[in-house]
């Protein structure tokens, strides 16, 4: 028996690709399978709750847990290491710690911050993008603050922060930000009506996927709390000084010490370099999670771009589409063990939270529009469930948000 087993290889471990082993490795014998999995972090991170972190309001270390404490090190090996290339004509897949061969590959290599070619904004602005930049962030937040207190000369600008973006991302940031500038303020001994807090958005609207009420919801409840919204603004260059931004054609120079770039995130570069028409680090993939002329490779998570059948847009790239995708991907690998045919994958919405601080929120759930601690209870609800679907009980307990 042993001699076919099939080598099973899966590229990250986010929401998509630990979902699809932690599941695999529960279905699957170890002599039906060899399953790897290659990930250049030695822990997995709850990207969703990055803006958190970003803002300092939560300790970054309450965001991660190692992989090795979700895997049966009898079924899974890990690797730690980065993926560097994939050839898939030799079945081969390149990592920085040696070349793996596979039968079923599995990619889900994650998000990385896209800048639309903005000038300046790699360079100028901070990136809610993985642990490092969160934790680069809120202490340079902090650092603001301090230097601020302790200055002769008081610079104004050291307590002024510009968001670029007013997506979910962007959002649940200022939502954070709200919560901890007044503990900061009381820290330092700032006076609060001095902190200038300013979201530029090029879009007419925040949030496109909510209703007018929610987002007015969100205004009102942002606005109360000192955020200053500039709508329909686009972004021309970011610099030392701050956001360049253009309004009734005439460019403009928001002045801060902090900027931070939430709007926008793309799939993995290795991509490009990978397959072909890949656009922003996206493929299209077939109904049932694999990508035309290769059966034996599925794409799933932030990689991917899921086309619903009769449907004309790609899904959004979302934790509960990437969790959901890899159980499906892990029950198709299990059929294909088993000489049965794929299945298509089949997205079930249960709804969508956009937190506001911890206490505070909008969301759409069963069909419904959620406000304040009731859409607040739900978002905890939702994070706290995550953790669970990988690492059962225990881990619930204790990376939980309740």
């Amino acid at each position: 028996m042993a001699q076919n087993r099939k080598k099973v290889l899966v590229l990250g471990a986010g929401y998509a690709g630990l979902q699809a082993v932690t599941k695999l490795q529960k279905e699957v014998s170890a002599n039906e399978a060899e399953i790897t999995l290659v990930n250049k972090n030695k822990y997995h991170y709850e990207a969703t709750w990055l803006h958190e972190a970003s803002a300092g309001t939560l300790n970054y270390e309450d965001l991660i847990y190692p992989i090795e404490s979700v895997i049966d090190k009898n079924k899974v090996n890990f690797i730690n290491a980065e993926v560097t290339k994939i050839d898939r004509n030799a079945k081969k897949v390149e990592t920085t710690h040696g070349i793996f061969e596979y039968d079923i590959l599995v990619v889900a290599l994650g998000f990385e911050s896209e800048t639309f070619g903005i000038n300046g904004m790699k360079e100028h602005a901070f990136q809610i993008e993985n642990i490092h930049t969160a934790r680069e962030l809120s202490r340079h937040i902090e650092d603001k603050f301090a230097n601020y207190a302790a200055s002769k000369e008081k610079d104004e600008n050291d307590l002024a922060i510009l968001v670029g973006g007013a997506g979910f991302t962007g959002i649940e940031f200022l939502g954070e930000l709200t919560d901890r500038i007044p503990e900061l303020c009381n820290k330092y001994g700032v006076d609060q009506n001095k902190v200038k807090i300013t979201c530029v958005e090029a879009m007419p609207k925040i949030l496109p996927m909510f209703s007018e009420n929610l987002v007015n919801y969100v205004v009102n409840y942002l606005e109360e709390r000192g955020v200053e919204f500039k709508i329909g603004t686009p972004i021309v260059a970011c610099n030392e000084k701050g956001f360049k931004v253009k309004t009734n054609d005439q460019e403009q120079q928001l002045e801060a010490n902090t900027a931070v770039w939430a709007a926008g995130v793309r799939g993995s570069q290795l991509m490009e370099e990978s397959f072909e028409g890949v656009k922003r680090g996206r493929i299209v993939t077939k109904q049932d999670l694999t990508i035309d002329g290769h059966d034996d490779i599925f794409v799933i998570g932030d990689v991917s771009a899921f086309i619903p059948a009769g449907e004309e847009r790609p899904l959004p790239t979302t934790a509960q589409i990437a969790m959901q995708q890899g159980a499906h991907v892990a029950k198709n690998i299990e059929n294909i063990l088993n000489g049965q045919a794929t299945t298509d994958f089949e997205y079930i919405d249960r709804g969508t939270v956009c937190s506001l601080g911890s206490h505070d929120g909008v969301g759409h759930v069963f069909g419904r529009d959620i406000t304040g601690k009731k859409a607040a209870f739900m978002k905890k609800v939702i994070d706290t469930r995550a953790v669970f679907k990988m690492g059962g009980v225990g881990l619930a307990f204790k990376k939980g948000k309740f």
